[in-house]
């Protein structure tokens, strides 16, 4: 039988415990899954960087380190870690991230706001163009790049996709490099960020990339807080470089009352929802990927350590 560790948050056990069990069963897995093992002795952790392990080194036979999250940046430079880490790809996760992103992009691309906010009694026959002639810059083609960018291009919008290696993805013009984020986000009027948190895509919308865009183009950030050179984006907002930025990441979070975004008209805050993982889809994911692991199949979504994701 194995021995499978959950390490996360305690009021986490409760929602994972009977999802993964049922997983576990489905797969055919004989697991004893429980929030304390001996170290020495865990075949499998399922993770979360909120949980309480954080030194690795004691877990000698650890075959694999399963996250809960779809981000790894704040585990993925512990040194203890040297178990192969795989990070969370999960329908749920993918579909909750599509419906948030396009809920947004159509937001702006309707102009949604003058009429749900300009409740005056001034009359506004403003008609939006089409899709087709609205371009979408989508940063980052990982798996919920590339969905969104699906999603996107299904209802009409020409889809621009950037990423640090070659793609080739159906319906999306994909760029990559630094000559093709250039070109992706020149004239783009909806830009939107879904790249992973390391030093090489900090500050990825700076002064000099918030100039190529549209002017009053939108910003949508459901990725991370670091890709956006915050006073950069301030000031694009306030010259009307950029329209409006929706944000739902940030640098410190829960996002300080002070800090300039909650009161800046062009800017909408979210606490951090546009996604989450859900344990009935996550379970599914982990149990599969531990099978692959019993079967002597390579694990699915391994994370790279040279790039940080």
């Amino acid at each position: 039988m194995l021995k499978v560790l959950f390490s996360a948050k305690p009021e986490a056990w409760a929602e994972y415990e009977v999802p993964l069990q049922r997983a576990f069963a489905a797969e055919g897995i004989s697991a004893d899954l429980a929030c304390k093992h001996d170290p020495s002795e865990v075949d499998y952790i399922v993770f979360a960087p909120n949980g309480p392990v954080t030194d690795f080194t004691p877990f000698v036979k650890t075959k694999a380190v399963m996250s809960l999250w779809a981000g790894v940046e704040t585990v993925v430079g512990n040194q203890t870690l040297t178990q192969p880490l795989a990070r969370m790809v999960d329908h749920g996760l993918t579909q909750g991230m599509v419906e948030w992103v396009v809920g947004h992009t159509l937001r702006h691309h309707l102009g949604m706001d003058a009429h749900i906010l300009g409740q005056d009694g001034i009359w506004r026959p403003d008609y939006p163009p089409l899709a087709a002639d609205r371009p979408v810059t989508i940063l980052g083609l990982g798996a919920l790049g590339e969905a969104c960018g699906h999603a996107l291009s299904g209802l009409g919008f020409p889809v621009t996709g950037w990423s640090r290696n070659p793609k080739d993805i159906s319906g999306i013009r994909c760029l990559h490099g630094n000559a093709g984020l250039r070109e992706a986000l020149t004239d783009a009027q909806v830009v939107i960020l879904l790249l992973p948190a390391t030093p090489a895509t900090e500050n990825t919308l700076d002064a000099a990339r918030l100039a190529l865009p549209a002017k009053g183009a939108f910003v949508i950030n459901p990725g991370r807080g670091p890709l956006i050179d915050d006073a950069a984006l301030l000031a694009a907002l306030d010259s009307g470089q950029i329209g409006h930025a929706t944000l739902d990441v940030f640098r410190i979070e829960p996002l300080p009352v002070d800090q300039p975004f909650w009161a800046h008209p062009k800017v909408t805050v979210t606490p951090h929802i546009a996604s989450t993982t859900r344990p009935d889809t996550a379970a599914k994911i982990i149990a599969q990927n531990i099978k692959r692991g019993e079967d002597g199949l390579p694990f699915l979504h391994l994370v790279d350590r040279s790039a940080g994701y």
